[in-house]
C-alpha cells in the first residue's frame, strides 16, 4: 500500500510531456504543470499558427502565456527526488527507429500504443489516458499505432478526408466535394468501406473456396504420386522377376546344351579310342606277320619255305577305315551355328519387343487422364509455342533462307552454301536447328504451289526417295497444295480436306506420341492427328518444290 502511494505521488509530479519528474515546473493558465523546457519546446512548434494549446486538455491560449517557475511545486519535486524513486521509464518503453513514437512526448519519446483517427496523432499509454477520461475524446476512433496517419489529411485543404469519390475512386475531404470533385458521386468513407467490406467478404469466400478446391487437387496429386510410385515399384519388381526367370531359362538351356555336348563328346571319343586301339592292335599283328615273312624270305631250305609259306599268307580281315576320309571333319560346329542362329533370332525379337516396351514406358502420362491434359483453344496451344529457326547446313542449294532463318524460299538458281553432310541434295528441303521434345506448338505461313510441313528424325536420308518427307518411317508430313491437304507417313497417304487457310499449326507432344496439324484462321480446324511412339528427338522440316520458283514457307512469331 505504501508503495502504491509513492507511485501515485511520482505520477502526480511528473511532466506529461517527458514523463519524468518535473524540472523547473511551471503552471499554465488551464492549471496543468510541465517542465519549463518541455512546454517551451511544445509551444515553439506552434509559433507559426500563433495559437498555443495545452498538450493534455487542448485548451487554447492567445497570446502565448508567460511562463513563471512554480517555486512550491519545485520544492515538492526535490523532496520526491530524495526518496530515491526511479523516475525514468524502462528502456524498452522508448521508441526505437522501427517503432511508432508518441506525438506528445518531447525529448526521448515513448512508444505509441494507439493512434487516433480523429486527432491524427499517436499516443503512449500516459498521453492516451485523456481519450479514456474526457467525454468528447471518448468518441474518437482509436486504432493500432500507424505511420500513415498523415495520408488521411487532404493535401489541398489540410482537412481530414472523411468522404470517398466513387467517380475518381479516391478519398477526399468535405471541401473537395464542393471544389474539384463537385458533381461527382460522393459518399462517406464509412459507407464506401462497408460496401467494399461486403465485397471483400465475398472475395474471401471465393478465395477460401478456391483454396479448398486447390487443396483437394493437391491431395489428389499426392495420391497420384503415391499411385505412380507404387505402380512403378511393383512393375520394377515384376520386370526384374520376369527377366530373372528369362535369365534362368537361358542358363538352363546353356547348361543342357553343355551337358549334351559333353555327353556326346564322351561317347564319340570312346568310339574313336576303341577304333584307335583296334587299329593299333592290327598294326602290331601286321608288323609281326611282316617280320615272319621277312625271315621266311631269307630261308635257304626250299622245303621249309614251302611248308611254312601257306600259313604265313593267312592275314586277319582288315578294319574298315574308309569312312574317316569320306567327309571333312566337322564335329560340334553345327551346334555353334544353331546356337548362334537362336541368339540372332532372340536379339531380333528383343529388339522388336524392346521398342514396344520402351514406348509403353515413355507414353505413361498421368496428367493425360484429366480434362486439362491437352490444349483445347488456340490460347492453350500458344502456351507451348516454340521459336523455330532453320539450319542453313541442312538447306538444299535452291532454298534461300531469310528473316533470321525463319523463312524459306525456293529459287531457280543454286545458293553458295558450303558442302555439309547434313545438307539435302536432291529435294528442296530444310530442317530446323533445335531438337523438339516435350510439348511444342508452332505455326507456319505458306504460299506458292506445293509444300510439305513435316517433323522428322535427324537420321533421315539426305538423298534418294527416302529423304522425301513422309516417304519413310522416319518422317511425318502434311502435304499442302491449293486444292488438297494430305497426311503422309511411310509412303502411306491420307487425304484430309480442302485447304481453308494458308496458316498451319503444328502441335507435338513427344512424350505422349501425339502429332496434330491444324488449319488456323479465326478458329482452329483439326486436319490430322496421329498417335505413335517417338524413339528419337524430332526436328521441324519444310519441303518446297524446286521447279516452281516463288514458293515460300515461314515460321510465324507467336510471342
Amino acid at each position: 500500500m505504501a508503495q502504491k502511494g509513492v507511485q501515485l505521488d511520482r505520477e502526480t509530479f511528473s511532466c506529461s510531456i517527458c514523463l519524468d519528474l518535473l524540472k523547473d515546473p511551471v503552471a499554465i493558465p488551464c492549471g496543468h504543470s510541465y517542465c519549463m523546457n518541455c512546454i517551451k519546446s511544445f509551444w515553439d512548434e506552434e509559433d507559426q499558427k500563433k495559437v498555443y494549446s495545452c498538450p493534455q486538455c487542448r485548451q487554447i491560449f492567445t497570446p502565448r502565456p508567460v511562463l513563471v517557475k512554480n517555486t512550491m511545486l519545485a520544492v515538492l519535486v526535490e523532496k520526491l527526488k530524495k526518496t530515491g524513486l526511479q523516475v525514468a521509464p524502462a528502456d524498452h518503453c522508448y521508441a526505437g527507429p522501427e517503432d511508432i513514437a508518441c506525438d506528445i512526448c518531447t525529448g526521448r519519446k515513448l512508444k505509441a500504443v494507439k493512434s487516433c483517427l480523429a486527432c491524427l496523432a499517436s499516443y503512449c499509454e500516459k498521453h492516451l489516458q485523456r481519450h479514456y477520461d474526457a467525454a468528447p475524446l471518448k468518441k474518437h476512433k482509436l486504432v493500432e499505432p500507424s505511420k500513415k496517419l498523415q495520408e488521411n489529411i487532404c493535401s489541398h485543404h489540410d482537412e481530414v478526408m472523411k468522404m470517398f469519390c466513387r467517380t475518381d475512386q479516391q478519398c477526399v475531404c468535405y471541401l473537395c466535394t464542393v471544389d474539384e470533385h463537385k458533381g461527382h458521386d460522393i459518399v462517406s468513407a464509412t459507407a464506401e468501406r462497408n460496401e467494399r467490406q461486403r465485397e471483400l467478404e465475398v472475395s474471401q469466400q471465393n478465395i477460401q473456396c478456391r483454396i479448398q478446391d486447390k487443396e483437394k487437387d493437391v491431395k489428389v496429386l499426392q495420391q497420384e504420386v503415391e499411385a505412380i510410385n507404387r505402380s512403378a515399384d511393383k512393375t520394377v519388381q515384376d520386370s526384374e522377376k520376369i527377366f530373372t526367370e528369362l535369365i534362368r531359362l537361358l542358363e538352363k538351356r546353356s547348361f543342357d546344351v553343355k551337358q549334351q555336348i559333353r555327353s556326346q563328346q564322351k561317347s564319340e571319343v570312346s568310339r574313336v579310342k576303341e577304333l584307335q586301339e583296334k587299329l593299333e592292335q592290327e598294326i602290331t599283328e601286321l608288323k609281326g606277320k611282316n617280320a615272319e615273312l621277312e625271315q621266311l624270305s631269307h630261308t635257304e631250305d626250299h622245303n621249309e619255305f614251302l611248308r611254312n609259306y601257306p600259313s604265313l599268307l593267312q592275314i586277319s580281315e582288315s578294319t574298315d577305315t574308309s569312312r574317316l576320309s569320306i567327309r571333312p571333319l566337322r564335329y560340334f560346329e553345327d551346334v555353334t551355328a544353331a546356337v548362334s542362329e537362336t541368339r540372332d533370332k532372340l536379339q531380333d525379337v528383343l529388339s522388336e519387343r524392346w521398342a514396344n516396351i520402351s514406348g509403353t514406358v515413355t507414353v505413361v502420362d498421368v496428367l493425360l487422364s484429366n480434362s486439362q491434359a491437352g490444349p483445347k483453344t488456340r490460347a492453350d496451344f500458344l502456351k507451348y509455342s516454340q521459336e523455330i529457326t532453320l539450319d542453313p547446313n541442312t538447306a538444299h542449294a535452291c532454298v534461300l533462307l531469310s528473316r533470321g532463318n525463319r523463312k524459306a524460299r525456293v529459287m531457280n538458281k543454286h545458293q553458295s552454301y558450303p558442302s555439309h553432310p547434313d545438307r539435302f541434295t536432291n529435294r528442296c528441303q530444310v530442317l530446323n536447328r533445335e531438337s523438339l521434345t516435350g510439348r511444342c506448338y508452332w505455326e507456319v505461313e505458306w504460299s506458292g504451289f506445293e509444300v510439305f510441313i513435316a517433323v522428322t528424325y535427324k537420321t533421315i536420308c539426305r538423298a534418294g526417295e527416302k529423304c522425301r518427307f513422309g516417304n519413310s518411317d522416319e518422317s511425318w508430313a502434311l502435304y499442302c497444295s491449293s486444292d488438297l491437304y494430305e497426311f503422309r507417313h511411310d509412303k502411306l497417304k491420307t487425304p484430309d480436306s480442302v485447304p481453308q487457310s494458308s496458316r498451319i499449326g503444328v502441335y507435338l507432344d513427344h512424350r505422349a506420341g501425339i502429332l496434330s496439324f491444324y488449319s488456323v484462321s479465326e478458329t482452329m480446324t483439326l486436319l490430322h492427328t496421329v498417335q505413335t511412339t517417338f524413339t528419337q528427338p524430332l526436328y521441324a522440316g519444310l519441303g518446297l518444290y524446286h521447279w516452281f520458283g516463288g514458293t515460300t514457307v515461314e515460321f510465324c512469331r507467336l510471342k
